[in-house]
């Protein structure tokens, strides 16, 4: 039974700081890249950040320079840093594992925790 066990949200002032962590399953194999995603009310579902097994890590331009994705491969987690925190930032994040299983990608989702940035 895979599954993404997300955990850090909650409510926080504009200015504040919240850490997301998110633990995949040890059964999933092959992980390629561990991130997170976001989805605010009337929005879609956009990328914050994504890291690759390799380190390599991406941002999405309205967070960088604030948060800061982290991973321990060995251990089949990832964690997403939030600092200088801004209403903007109110949204439900899901946590997303992609993995690379006989050549094709194939992705895992957390359930989402509501981050909320009040003003």
């Amino acid at each position: 039974q895979v599954q993404l066990v997300e955990s850090g949200g909650g409510l926080v002032q504009a200015g504040g700081s919240l850490r997301l962590s998110c633990a995949a399953s040890r059964s999933i194999f092959n992980i390629n890249r561990m991130g997170w995603y976001r989805q605010a009310p009337g929005k879609q579902r956009e990328l914050v950040a994504t890291i690759t097994s390799g380190g390599i890590t991406n941002y999405a331009d309205s967070v960088k320079g604030r948060f800061t994705i982290s991973r321990d491969n060995a251990k089949n987690t990832v964690d997403l840093q939030m600092n200088s925190l801004k209403p903007e930032d109110t949204a439900i994040y899901y946590c997303n594992v992609r993995t690379l299983v006989v050549g094709v990608f194939v992705d895992y989702w957390g359930q989402g925790t509501q981050v909320t940035v009040s003003s």
